[in-house]
């Protein structure tokens, strides 16, 4: 999942939590996209699917609209990792289907789950970006409207908010907050461009389900010698070229959909399988929260890998490559994403969406899966299956300029693996 370049900032988008982020952080998000926050709620109203299963899924679909207008998709992605845990260990506590895993909480019988879900977004989601409280508040009380007055609603408003304030104040050290130090590389006295890249310390943050953000850390990238460096260097000149001759039509709109990157691309999938007939609450609450914890590791792990590897981008690469696989001009589809190119950061953070989705879905038949993108106009995707779904994603970053397939097939590996151990990690339901 890349992150783009910056233009200019909105000094509220600076914050996570209580604390200010480094202005680095902001150099994650280009021109272009700030254009598309403008219709990005439009967009979510059209993501499918349409349907509204329950007020968890339909509290995750606003949640997510929120945190997509945060300029950074790593951020962001943490923002929904804490909102999504908050709102499992509401529901839990009320309806008591999982053992207590990080918070222990005590509903009062009858509390209100539509009221507990809803107060633990709106907890979650102050804390994280309070410069969205308008609208933060006006979901929060579009919720509450049809409940009744009583003690169902307070009470349920009550372990809500405990439930995000406990997440939220595990997670405050939890090093998403960190000073960029990252040393370009250069001789003495030759210019390099000043712009820091995006999320040096990213990899070091403290895991929900990875043991460190190394434990899946991958070899290094092929050989600049190899046959699969070779091979990678030519695909990408050829397909992900914003002048590319060879790329079809279809392509293009693979390219352009996955170009977006926040939450709300993302999410509409998992509810595709949420959403699902017969599904029960809490164990939609425990899908979400898994996801979003694999998500959020997946990032971990991959920004790990980035900085430990310091890969250069197709642009780099083609732009100085020898002889006449060089191509001064050559620029790729989409902005490139101001971070080291290894491994492909949508590509695990797909892949562990998938794998979780997947053991969800089991030998059963699978939903059609589907989301819509911001940058591609609100347009409509649909896949069968998980894996037509992570395969898109891969391919779409080769499209765009931005990745060489060794790097999507390493990126989706790792994520499958870090998906798999979120959904080891969670607590078996005990009724």
């Amino acid at each position: 999942m890349s992150a783009d370049n910056t233009a200019s900032r909105n000094p509220a988008d600076k914050l996570v939590g209580n604390l200010a982020f480094p202005d680095v952080e902001t150099a994650m998000f280009s021109q272009r996209a700030r254009a598309w926050i403008g219709p990005l709620a439009a967009v979510m109203l059209a993501a499918a699917p349409c349907v509204h299963a329950d007020v968890v899924t339909d509290a995750n679909a606003k949640a997510a609209e929120i945190a997509s207008r945060t300029p950074s998709t790593p951020i962001a992605v943490r923002q929904m990792a804490i909102v999504q845990v908050s709102v499992f260990e509401a529901a839990n506590a009320i309806t008591g289907r999982y053992p207590t895993s990080r918070v222990k909480l005590t509903a009062a019988p009858g509390a209100s789950m539509d009221a507990a879900v809803a107060a633990a977004t709106r907890t979650a989601l102050l804390k994280l970006v309070p410069a969205q409280q308008a609208a933060i508040d006006a979901d929060y009380q579009a919720a509450l409207r049809s409940l009744p007055d009583g003690s169902a609603k307070s009470d349920g408003i009550a372990v809500g908010e405990q439930a995000a304030a406990a997440v939220v104040a595990a997670c405050a050290n939890d090093g998403a907050v960190a000073p960029n130090t990252y040393r370009p590389h250069t001789t003495a006295g030759v210019y390099v461009p000043t712009m820091s890249p995006a999320v040096p310390h990213w990899g070091k943050r403290r895991p929900w389900v990875m043991t460190s953000g190394d434990q899946f850390r991958p070899g290094p990238p092929p050989a600049l010698t190899s046959d699969v460096w070779k091979r990678d260097l030519n695909e990408i000149k050829a397909l992900g070229g914003k002048e590319s001759t060879q790329r079809t039509p279809e392509q293009t709109a693979i390219a352009q959909f996955w170009e977006a990157t926040a939450p709300a691309v993302y999410w509409p999938v998992a509810r595709s399988v949420a959403t699902a007939p017969g599904r029960d609450v809490t164990d939609n609450a425990r899908l979400l929260a898994v996801a979003a914890m694999a998500m959020d590791d997946a990032l971990i792990a991959v920004f790990d890998a980035k900085y430990a590897f310091n890969f250069w981008r197709p642009v780099t690469a083609i732009r100085n490559a020898e002889g006449d696989a060089r191509d001064p001009g050559w620029t790729p589809f989409i902005d490139t994403p101001m971070h080291p190119e290894y491994p492909c950061a949508h590509c695990i953070v797909s892949a562990s969406l998938g794998a979780v989705l997947q053991a969800e879905i089991g030998a059963g038949p699978a939903p059609k899966l589907s989301s819509s993108s911001s940058t591609a106009g609100g347009a409509v995707r649909t896949w069968n299956t998980v894996g037509d779904f992570t395969q898109e994603v891969a391919v779409a970053r080769i499209y765009d300029g931005v990745h060489y397939r060794n790097s999507t097939e390493v990126g989706t590996a790792m994520g499958q693996k870090v998906g798999e151990l979120a959904v080891k990690s969670f607590p078996k339901a005990t009724r």
